[in-house]
């Protein structure tokens, strides 16, 4: 059994990140001390490594705790976490799209600004997104 600290530090996760899992349902601890301490057993290891890594492929928490549920259903299969990945490449490559779009609208913006020592109230920049607010409403 593993105390929340040395869970921590076999992970490289925090302890408040670990109190943060568990209240939202993702570990749970296996055993308590007498004086309360939480004891995790080697399994909450894995666990943990699992949501790390799926959190470094985009997953969300409420995505991994769906994942974690699914793990441990018998009639689940492969084929649904595999539409779960998809999904979520899908929403990737979505949000990589329209991160581009904000980067060449950024890049437009700074070319047209040429005079950086202009006051800011002739800054094309500014000048720019103000009449974009205007065209947004």
């Amino acid at each position: 059994m593993l105390t929340i600290g040395k869970l921590a530090a076999l992970t490289e996760t925090s302890t408040d990140t670990l109190r943060y899992y568990e209240r939202e349902g993702l570990i749970e601890p296996a055993d308590r001390t007498e004086s309360g301490y939480r004891l995790y057993d080697k399994g909450s290891e894995r666990r943990i490594r699992f949501i790390r890594q799926a959190q470094h492929c985009g997953f969300t928490l409420t995505e991994i705790r769906d994942l974690l549920v699914l793990r441990n259903r018998d009639a689940a299969c492969c084929g649904d976490v595999r539409k779960r990945a998809i999904e979520k490449k899908l929403q990737l490559e979505h949000k990589i799209k329209a991160m581009k779009s904000m980067s060449k609208a950024l890049d437009r913006l700074i070319a047209d600004c040429a005079n950086e020592a202009q006051p800011v109230e002739d800054c094309t920049i500014i000048a720019a997104l103000e009449q974009a607010v205007g065209q947004v409403h």
